[in-house]
Parts: structure tokens; sequence; C-alpha cells
């Protein structure tokens, strides 16, 4: 069998396999989230019997879904700002100096990964309180904030790795100070780590339930709670549809959005040119 053969059949699994992960439950969340409140779809039919917009005018208007989309979409810039800010020293170690220890300490950011987020929800509330910190939006920002600083270490420790030494060098050597070093030297190459680390700290921040539920319960709703209500202890899969495409479909299209600006970035970062 040739190479194009192998590519060609290659291409069509990884085609199905996308139709079979992807396509079908979208397609499915999108016809239960438009069934009709009054034509249940239950089995022998293959379709649901009536469509229409109710089940989201319903959940819209009789849930308090508006405020936990303005919580989730409040909480998660913020807390992509600041992990930004906090991960930016530990990645430049990472990614520029040479230390004992190193491999030691970037093997120690990563651990927050290892621990279930329920378990790190329990103690981090009892922690919180112990502190007298009792504002939820203030609890959840730390802690998601905490959770998701490893991945933008992650990231932007192989940008700063990527910025190269000569250019550097040769911005020092004609004068410039540390402002225009960092604008001329080291913010082309970063800003994709930059953007990156923010749209996954983003989507991440947004779809996190454990801490959000542990924490903020009952006062404070983000999306994926409201979701958790209609997919636990009060299971309505036309409802939970309507919300998680709600919570879902953003993201998609930010993640289409990273990817577009990181492919459009790539040559321009390692190369330094264009």
């Amino acid at each position: 069998m040739n190479t194009s053969r192998t590519n060609q059949l290659l291409v069509l699994f990884i085609v199905g396999l996308s139709l079979l992960l992807l396509v079908i439950p979208f397609s499915l969340a999108i016809l239960w989230s438009l069934v009709d409140p009054s034509h249940a779809w239950s089995y022998p039919d293959i379709l649901p019997p009536v469509l229409s917009f109710r089940r989201w005018i319903e959940v819209w208007t009789t849930t308090s879904l508006p405020i936990a989309l303005m919580n989730s979409y409040t909480l998660a810039p913020t807390v992509a700002l600041c992990t930004i800010l906090l991960a930016l020293p530990t990645a430049f170690a990472f990614g520029r100096l040479e230390f004992p220890g190193k491999a030691v300490a970037q093997s120690l950011t990563l651990l927050p990964l290892m621990i279930p987020s329920f378990v790190v929800a329990l103690f981090f509330s009892s922690l919180l309180t112990e502190l007298g910190i009792y504002s939820r939006f203030l609890g959840i920002l730390i802690g998601h904030t905490i959770l998701f600083i490893p991945y933008a270490i992650r990231i932007l420790s192989v940008s700063f790795s990527l910025i190269r030494q000569d250019i550097v060098d040769a911005t020092r050597d004609l004068g410039g100070n540390s402002l225009t070093v960092f604008r001329t030297a080291y913010l082309p190459t970063l800003r994709s780590g930059l953007f990156a680390s923010f749209i996954m700290v983003f989507i991440m921040s947004i779809e996190e339930f454990a801490l959000a539920f542990v924490i903020g319960s009952p006062d404070f709703t983000t999306v994926p709670t409201i979701l958790y209500s209609y997919l636990g202890y009060n299971f309505i899969r036309p409802n939970a549809a309507v919300v998680s495409l709600i919570l879902v479909v953003p993201n998609v299209f930010l993640m289409l959005l990273i990817e577009r600006f990181l492919k459009g970035q790539n040559t321009a970062s390692i190369t330094g040119k264009g």
C-alpha cells in the first residue's frame, strides 16, 4: 500500500471519528433542545414530533440562567487575566533561565493537575473560611486561578523559550531600555502564547463545575451549576440540552479562533520573520 493511499485512509478515519464524536452529539443536543414541551420525544419516534423554541424561552425566563451567564462571563476573563499575570514570572524562569532543580520545579507546578477538582474544592472552601474570605466571587476567582495556573505556566514557558537571544542582545546593544526590549524582542513571540493562555484559561473557567458548586452554592450560580441541576437530582434532558449548547457553542468558536490565530502566528514566532 503506497503512502498516498495510507494518507487517504487516515483522513477518512479522522473524518469518520470527528463525525462520531462531534456531529452526532451536537445534532442530538440541538434536537433535544427543540423538543416541544407539549409533545414528548420518545421511542419509537426517530425524530421529535414537534419542534419549537419553547424550551429555550422557558429556560431563559424561569431559571437563573441570565444571572449565571453574567457570573460566568465576568469570572472567566478575570480569572484568565489574573492567571496570566501570576504565571509570567515562573514561565519566564522556566523558559529563559537555567538553574539547579529546574526540572523538579517544573514537575511540582504540574501537581495541582493530578488532584481531583472536587478534592481541591472541599479543602479550598475550608481554607477560605479559615482566612475569613466569604465572597463567593473572590473565592472562586482565587480557586480557579490556582487550579489553572499550571496550564498558563506551561504554555507561556514554551513561548519564552522560543524567543531568540540574538534579537534580545541586538535590541540591548542598540540602546533599548527594558520596555523597548520587551516590546521589540519578547512581545512578538510571546503574543501567541499570551493569547492561547488567555483563551485556554477562559474556556476552562467557564466550564469548571466543582469549585463553582462547592464554593458558590447556593448564592452564586454559574452555567455549569445550572446544567448540573438538570442532569443531576432534577433530570430534564431537553432543558439540559439547551444549557449545554449555551455553554459549549461559544467555546467551540473560541477554540476555532485560537487555532486560526496560532496558525497565523507560528512561523513568525519561531523564525522571528514576517
